[in-house]
């Protein structure tokens, strides 16, 4: 069996919760993260964006999901260490 190459393999994830920035500016309110995560991300109107800051660690696969998802890549997150995890940007 053949074995996955170390630099191929991603980190593992720390545990605990996530931080979530976005920025508002780079924002264009299409609402994809809202789909992906709706407990995280809600669009109020046409064009302003609630997000909850610091989400519930049982939803870091959504939040992770809807980063991905973003088109204009306006969505940060980072573990609790400071340090962001890859997104695999367009595979959702």
């Amino acid at each position: 069996m053949a074995q996955a190459h170390p630099y191929m393999t991603p980190p593992p994830a720390p545990s605990g919760s996530i931080h979530v920035v976005v920025d508002l500016n780079r924002c264009q309110a299409y609402a994809q993260c809202c789909f992906f995560a709706p407990s995280v991300f809600t669009l109020h109107g046409e064009e302003a964006l609630w997000y909850d800051p610091e989400p519930d660690a049982s939803q870091r696969e959504h939040v992770l999901r809807a980063a991905a998802a973003c088109p204009v890549q306006a969505i940060i997150v980072q573990w609790r260490d400071g340090s962001e995890p890859q997104i695999n940007r367009g595979a959702v």
